[in-house]
């Protein structure tokens, strides 16, 4: 009797033994995640708006990553400490493998979205406050999750995007803007005269103080663009910081269609059609 419960206090202590490591293991393992999660927040961290916005993001998803973290961990440990209490693992490791695959069947649009979003945030392709083309949607980024992008387009509307369908995206809100200003002549006007009063037009542009500060480069006279029946198109360039290119072409096409008026050239071709013949031919033509 002496040896049995000898050996049964051995092989309890040995068992009680495995248990501990096991839980010190996934205690270390959780510790792990938690300082890599928090480095992340940290790396995020700066005193720029659009930084903190990112941070935000960054904290989100660290939060996410460790739940996720701590119940793989928690469910692995419980895996391998159920045998050493003599449980028979095989048919919960069954119960929990058909489980997975279901759920995985059934979320898998979920599973691509929350995919999705984590690259979009750890690549930093977008945040909140860009403006963004995607989708053959153009619009400002109100609010982002790991599930979905929500933007407001030019007409005021709320789009929400699932970030699994979010495919090829330009961010039109990085580093400068840039537009195009098109100029339509006659045909028979002469070029060189159109395009030194563009010349003009772009260097007292250039030198306005209240526009320098908006431009990173030009605005420029590219030259002729194309040749039609409506006349010559010129086009110009500018490059603008950011989020100013439209107010700098508005600008842009009403000094030129000012200068244009004063050197009496006009900006489009207009086609004039005129019938000659008598008033009887006329008054024929008519009852016929």
């Amino acid at each position: 009797m002496a040896e049995i419960l000898r050996k049964w206090t051995e092989s309890a202590g040995e068992h009680a033994l495995r248990i501990l490591v096991i839980a010190l293991i996934a205690l270390i393992l959780i510790r792990i995640l938690r300082a890599l999660t928090n480095r992340l927040v940290q790396l995020a961290k700066s005193p720029s708006r659009v930084a903190i916005l990112r941070e935000e993001k960054t904290r989100t998803m660290a939060g996410v990553l460790y739940s996720i973290g701590v119940v793989l961990i928690l469910g692995g440990a419980i895996l391998t400490v159920l045998p050493e209490l003599g449980f028979n693992v095989t048919p919960v490791a069954a119960v929990a493998a058909v489980a997975s695959l279901a759920l995985g069947f059934g979320a898998q649009n979920l599973v691509k979205d929350l995919i999705n979003g984590v690259f979009i945030v750890f690549e930093d392709q977008f945040v909140v406050g860009d403006l963004i083309q995607v989708n053959n949607e153009i619009g400002r980024v109100e609010y982002l999750t790991l599930r979905r992008t929500v933007v407001r387009n030019a007409t005021g509307s709320v789009i929400t995007i699932p970030n699994g369908l979010v495919g090829q995206v330009a961010n039109l809100s990085r580093d400068w803007s840039q537009t195009f200003v098109d100029v339509t002549v006659p045909g028979d006007e002469l070029v060189g005269r159109s395009l030194a009063i563009l010349e003009k037009v772009t260097g007292d542009f250039r030198n306005d103080p209240d526009w320098s500060a908006a431009l990173v480069d030009g605005p420029r006279v590219l030259g002729v663009e194309s040749l039609s029946l409506d006349g010559t198109v010129l086009r110009l360039q500018a490059r603008t910081v950011l989020n100013r290119k439209d107010e700098v072409a508005r600008e842009l096409r009403r000094r030129i269609k000012m200068a244009f008026e004063q050197s009496r050239i006009p900006l489009t071709q207009s086609h004039k059609v005129e019938l000659h013949g008598d008033s009887g031919q006329a008054s024929a033509a008519g009852q016929s």
